[in-house]
């Protein structure tokens, strides 16, 4: 993010108010814009000059091209690390990279052995995301790494396989039911899975801590920029356990809510098609009409589960760990990245 850039004089946060759910939402549809994936390496360094140029002074005032500027920067630098997220783990790639995996688990009448190898896909991608956007404040080892993901793909495969077997034994209920219910089995499947992934993934946060820091007031960013220091330069008050597994906690269910809409309603939405004369006659469009509810399905949803909780988290020291009462910032607060 354009935090991690040098220059002592910080951009705004957002072109939108944060505080509140709307704002959010207006800002993680503007950095998840799969539009920035096209700025490339050069865009990306034109962006990042011109943000050093206003942080460093020499451009004095916010214009638009310094906000598509930040916009192109706040979508590809990780705020921890100050390095770029591999392309295809973005935020901003995220609706692409799943739109193959979760057409895939949606196949009508998937085998065992297919679900099992699309879960393995999807959660691969899980641990991918998953590692690449959370806090590197308590960075993963390897060994760490290869143990969630082998954990997570045995219960996400576990509870897919189990579903998928026990809707065909459904005695009780009319084909239709059964054929709504077969095509719901996925939801099931990923958004425990998903869910799981993001703890196990980051269950190191939640054991050593997460970097916080005090909140700044206006008189302390003054004072900053007299002495010619960033906000960034800021020591962090120390790992707390307790804001790690709010952290962790809050990704967990936005993943829930992202992936709710996007494997609930594209299939129940088919299932009404797959009745109209159209459809019938042109069976072969089944696949693409899919494809194309899941995609336009996950840019709506991505957005709205994202902007549940702010990336940038505000608590009271009080609510932490003892070693923290008495230490925050403004109004007692201190402020620590949630991960996305």
């Amino acid at each position: 993010m354009s935090a991690s850039l040098p220059g002592n004089r910080e951009l705004p946060e957002s072109q939108y108010d944060l505080s509140t759910y709307w704002g959010r939402v207006r800002h993680t549809a503007s950095i998840t814009d799969p539009r920035t994936l096209l700025a490339g390496t050069s865009g990306l360094e034109n962006a990042k000059k011109l943000i050093v140029a206003y942080k460093q002074g020499e451009i004095k005032e916010m214009t638009p091209e310094l906000w598509k500027a930040k916009k192109i920067v706040d979508s590809t630098i990780h705020p921890d690390t100050g390095e770029p997220v591999m392309l295809p783990f973005r935020m901003s790639c995220f609706a692409l990279s799943n739109l193959v995996v979760t057409a895939g688990m949606l196949t009508p009448g998937l085998s065992n052995t297919g679900t099992v190898l699309w879960q393995i896909g999807n959660q691969s991608l899980n641990v991918a995301i998953n590692n690449a956007n959370a806090n590197k404040s308590t960075p993963l080892s390897y060994s760490k790494l290869a143990q969630s993901y082998f954990l997570a793909v045995g219960a996400s495969c576990s509870v897919a396989v189990g579903l998928n077997s026990l809707v065909p034994r459904l005695k009780r209920v009319t084909p239709s039911t059964k054929l709504i219910l077969s095509r719901l089995v996925p939801f099931a499947a990923v958004a425990s899975a998903g869910f799981l992934n993001v703890f196990l993934m980051r269950g190191e946060e939640m054991r050593v801590g997460i970097d916080v820091y005090p909140v700044l007031s206006a008189t302390d960013k003054a004072k900053l920029a007299a002495e010619g220091k960033a906000e960034g330069e800021v020591p962090s008050l120390g790992k707390s356990k307790k804001a790690a597994t709010l952290a962790v906690g809050e990704t967990a269910l936005s993943r829930v809510l992202n992936s709710s809409p996007i494997m609930v309603v594209p299939p129940l939405i088919l299932v009404r098609l797959q009745r109209t004369n159209w459809l019938r006659n042109n069976p072969r469009m089944t696949l693409p009409v899919n494809l194309g509810l899941i995609l336009g399905m996950s840019y709506i949803a991505l957005p709205l589960a994202l902007a549940a909780f702010p990336q940038r988290q505000r608590i009271s020291a009080e609510s932490l760990e003892e070693e923290f009462h008495g230490r925050g910032g403004e109004g007692g607060m201190v402020v620590f990245n949630r991960g996305i």
